[in-house]
Formats: structure tokens, C-alpha cells, sequence
């Protein structure tokens, strides 16, 4: 890259090409630049409206990329479109919060769920949706808990998994939100209390959540939540905690 950066998102474009926006260096960044895997070549592309990190980047069914929070001199608010035609970022409305360390979902509907993340304000328990077709954002119901450095999973069934985060303390807790009804559910908890993990879904469509830590303890252990029974167990042993 022609930038050191980290703390930076990095999405895959309909053309194959990868986008890199934002980050921080020794200050925060509004540069993005391509990466083009059939050269092996970056190029430097437009420049954000604003320098941002610990911000979300999700590629719209439309092809754009929205931009959403994160943090420049305090947690931001504000959203920006990229568009892969022109190389250009343009301005779209604002959250209702400003937000970081969040998630960012596309839902099979082509909206985007936001959650959670936290502001001056502390750790949030809400979520809202970006309309592409309006580029407007609305509130949607509120998770039970509020968290920050969680996941969320879009399921096979169309649903969202939220597992894990702090609020300060590590969270063994996971909900599920129903774009049908906009509602949230809780579900069973993970084994262990776990934040800054992943999650992904599977090809059988279970999701497989690994690492993390809590307090001083860091995670090699992985569990494998199944949305069909909502069972979660341990990965590599036999222990089943279900509702």
C-alpha cells in the first residue's frame, strides 16, 4: 500500500478488486486505495469525506460500499457511499448514533443492520437500518444487552446472531434479530464469555465463533452455535450447553 494504516476495513467489490478505507497511521485517515489480485498492484482511489477508523465498510447489493462510524477525533455518525464506476466517495445520511466498534450486516432485503458499538455516551444497545433505495437510516428495535467488540452473523435463514462483546465485562450472551419483525430474541449463551472473537457461518449453516478474550485470559477454544436447535458446543470436545 502507499499508506501504513491499521484499524482499517477492507471490502471485495463486485470486479474482484479490494477496497481499503480509512485507518490510522499516526492520525486518522480519509485515504482508500485498490488492490487488483489479477496484477498484484494498488492504486490509490478518491478520498473519504471524512477520516475515520474502527468504522464499518459493507458492500450494497447495488455494488457501492457504505461507510458507517467509527472515529476520527471523537465516534462519528456520519455515513459515506463509495462508488466503483467513478471512484468516488459522496455523502449519505448520517446514523441516528454515532458509533464504533460496531457491526455492520446486509441483510437479504439489501438493507444494512448496524449494532451496538460504543460513543461518548458508552456501549450502545441499539441498532438501526440503512435503506440503499432512500440512502436513510431508522432505528429498529434494541438488543437486550448492550455491547462493543461482538460479532454478528447473517444466517441462512435470514436471521442475525449476535454473540459475545463487553459491557465492560466479557458477554457469554447471544440474540437473534428478526428483519420480519425487527424484534430481537435472546438465545442460548455461548460456553465461554468472549469478546474480540469471530464468527463464521458455515456451509451446514452453523457458525463457528473462535478466540477472543476475557479479562486477562486469551482463547484458543472455538464453539459452533447451531440456529436450527440452538445448541451451542464446544468445538473440540463433547460439552453441550443448550436451552
Amino acid at each position: 500500500m502507499s499508506t501504513a494504516r491499521w484499524q482499517n476495513t477492507a471490502s471485495t467489490l463486485a470486479n474482484g478488486t479490494v477496497l481499503i478505507a480509512g485507518g490510522q497511521d499516526k492520525e486518522p485517515l480519509l485515504t482508500s486505495e485498490l488492490y487488483d489480485p489479477s496484477t498484484g498492484l494498488w492504486t490509490k482511489t478518491g478520498n473519504m469525506a471524512d477520516a475515520r477508523y474502527r468504522h464499518t465498510a459493507s458492500v450494497l447489493t447495488n455494488g457501492k460500499v457504505l461507510v458507517a462510524g467509527g472515529i476520527d477525533i471523537r465516534p462519528l455518525s456520519s455515513a459515506e457511499l463509495y462508488d466503483p464506476l467513478t471512484g468516488l466517495w459522496t455523502k449519505t445520511e448520517s446514523m441516528k448514533d454515532a458509533r464504533m466498534w460496531h457491526t455492520a450486516s446486509v441483510l437479504a432485503n439489501g438493507m444494512v443492520l448496524v449494532t451496538g458499538g460504543n460513543n461518548l455516551d458508552g456501549t450502545l444497545r441499539s441498532a438501526e437500518l440503512y435503506d440503499p433505495s432512500t440512502e436513510s437510516w431508522v432505528n429498529t428495535g434494541n438488543m437486550s444487552d448492550k455491547r462493543v467488540f461482538h460479532t454478528a452473523s447473517v444466517l441462512k435463514n435470514g436471521k442475525v446472531l449476535v454473540v459475545g462483546g463487553a459491557d465492560p465485562l466479557s458477554l457469554s450472551t447471544a440474540e437473534l434479530y428478526d428483519p420480519l419483525t425487527g424484534l430481537w430474541t435472546k438465545t442460548i449463551s455461548l460456553n465461554t464469555e468472549r469478546q474480540s472473537h469471530t464468527a463464521s457461518v458455515l456451509s451446514n449453516g452453523k457458525v463457528l465463533v473462535v478466540g477472543g478474550f476475557s479479562g486477562s485470559s486469551r482463547f484458543n477454544s472455538a464453539e459452533l452455535y447451531d440456529s436450527t436447535t440452538e445448541v451451542c458446543t464446544n468445538a473440540n470436545s463433547k460439552n453441550t450447553t443448550q436451552l
